[in-house]
């Protein structure tokens, strides 16, 4: 589990102002609202027993550190990161663009693959992606 603080606004340009206000309430504030996020991954596929690791653990770390949190680290979501240009930053999209970031380098591992996201925006909010879809 790594942690970040950011801020964002959920706001869809193509609704008008007292519909994103109805759908996203106070978190539609039009200078943002910040959280401090955690972000866990997880791998997935077979030991071997050569290592006993799918992948090596501190590479995931870093790779999670530099491609997401360092990235987005202390960071306004909707202006300041550019693999959120024309997204809405909520939990869910995070995670997806997340994934869509690190899935590459993970599968660059021998019998490794991304196996989840998951990204808590507070101790009541997460959400979880495991490849499902993509927007």
């Amino acid at each position: 589990v790594q942690e970040f603080s950011a801020s964002h606004r959920l706001h869809n340009a193509s609704l008008s102002d007292e519909e994103n206000r109805r759908i996203f309430g106070v978190c539609n504030n039009f200078y943002g609202h910040g959280h401090n996020y955690e972000v866990a991954v997880s791998v997935r596929g077979e030991v071997p027993p050569e290592t006993g690791m799918v992948m090596d653990l501190n590479i995931l770390a870093r790779i999670v550190k530099e491609q997401l949190v360092d990235q987005v680290d202390h960071r306004h979501l909707n202006h300041d990161v550019p693999f959120f240009e024309g997204i809405i930053p909520t939990a869910e999209n995070i995670a997806i663009v997340f994934w869509q970031r690190i899935e590459p380098l993970v599968n660059e591992y021998p019998g490794c693959r991304l196996s989840k996201i998951l990204v808590r925006e507070s101790r009541a909010n997460s959400a979880e992606y495991r490849g499902e879809t993509t927007p």
